[in-house]
């Protein structure tokens, strides 16, 4: 069994629609190419609010809004924050499925707003021992 890790290169926030547009991509191919025979687990959990303080243009948009009195904004949606080196999506296949899953992360990676790096490893297994 292998496993092949998509890897972030910087530090950022991953907004979670780009998150999940990452998953939806990864896991279409997975699922033509492999149909179940596959385990797909996405790390980072968006838990950062995003706030939105809206500003108004054109005339007498001064007497209408505050400015950035009382500038909190209103949440627009959620980030998750990722660090150098930390594991986006992780994808276990057999021998066969290696390449698909190389190419499943590869297309994942082009939704995410940072450069990533795909890392495959082959998995220590341990055989049932009979009885």
């Amino acid at each position: 069994e292998y496993e092949a890790r998509l890897i972030a290169l910087e530090r950022a926030q991953i907004r979670h629609n780009a998150l999940e547009a990452a998953r939806v991509a990864t896991n279409r191919l997975l699922m033509d190419k492999l149909s179940n025979n596959y385990f797909l687990h996405v790390h980072p959990y968006p838990h950062v609010i995003l706030r939105e303080n809206k500003m108004i243009f054109g005339a007498h948009a001064d007497r209408l809004q505050d400015g950035m009195r009382r500038a909190f904004g209103k949440p627009i949606g959620t980030a998750a924050r990722v660090e150098p080196n930390q594991t986006i999506m992780t994808v276990r296949v057999n021998a066969n499925g290696v390449e698909v899953a190389k190419e499943a992360l590869r297309r994942g990676a082009a939704k995410l707003p940072i450069p990533c790096r795909i890392v495959v490893e082959k998995l220590q297994v341990e055989e049932a021992k009979a009885q």
